[in-house]
């Protein structure tokens, strides 16, 4: 679990995060949601260390990574597996070499282990075989799949994913949804994902963190979004002209 206590953020007069405070909890799909500038990267790059926070506690599984100099981060941050919203996936390197990376950065694996561990990811993502691919070689959704087997190479504790269906049809958004779910269920990662889909609010989200002008607004899960009556979320999730008809035939089904 991640604990996230009184958190705040600001860069210069700008204040970007009030008093944020939330756990994230083992083995659930974690979403953090909001609207465009609301400050969810900013919370996410505080949780992992990308951005120091001005104030407010961060604790993985108890540990007090606001406490810890740079050095005393690096375990932690081993721990964790990062999806990108572009996948961030190197051009020059294959398939096979993009997941192995981590493992010749941090590990001390032999060839085997690791051409072992990098086979077992891509059979995970249904990507056996692909490995002397390049990233240009392979379509938008097997890059977000290649980005999850790279991030999950580590047996991470703690997973991150920033916008993880950006640029992909809604068929294959379901497949890289789906996939998120079972991983985090399987292995029971701590898995925060910062997403605009409502796909994957309504499908995935087990524990929701909506965050309006910096500040905690709104938390709860997939069945609870679509019943509250809390007037921004409900501006949020019912935007789009698929989603007011969602909502008018619960009306009528209550009524």
């Amino acid at each position: 679990m991640i604990e996230v206590k009184d958190l705040n953020k600001s860069f210069g007069d700008n204040h970007v995060l009030h008093d944020i405070s939330r756990n994230f909890e083992k083995g659930k799909v974690n979403l953090i949601i909001g609207q465009s500038g609301s400050g969810k990267s900013v919370l996410a790059k505080c949780v992992v260390g990308l951005h120091e926070t001005d104030t407010g506690s961060i604790y993985y599984d108890g540990r007090d990574f606001t406490a810890m100099d740079r050095k005393e981060r690096v375990s932690i941050r081993q721990e964790i597996g990062m999806l990108f919203q572009g996948s961030a996936l190197f051009d020059s390197m294959t398939v096979e070499e993009n997941i192995m990376f981590p493992l010749t950065m941090f590990t001390k694996m032999t060839k085997k282990e690791k051409l072992d561990r990098v086979n077992f990811c891509l059979d995970r993502v249904n990507l056996e075989g692909r490995n002397k691919l390049y990233p240009a070689e392979c379509s938008g959704g097997m890059q977000k799949r290649i980005g999850i087997a790279r991030a999950i190479s580590m047996n991470p504790r703690y997973l991150f994913c920033d916008e993880p269906n950006s640029g992909l049809d809604p068929k294959t958004a379901i497949v890289i949804d789906n996939l998120i779910r079972e991983i985090t269920y399987e292995y029971e990662i701590t898995t925060v994902v910062i997403t605009h889909d409502m796909n994957s609010v309504i499908e995935i989200g087990d524990n929701i963190l909506f965050i309006y002008e910096g500040r905690n607004w709104w938390t709860g899960d997939r069945k609870e979004i679509l019943t509250t009556n809390n007037e921004e979320v409900v501006s949020f999730v019912y935007a789009s002209d698929f989603m007011k008809e969602i909502r008018a035939t619960m009306k009528e089904k209550r009524s």
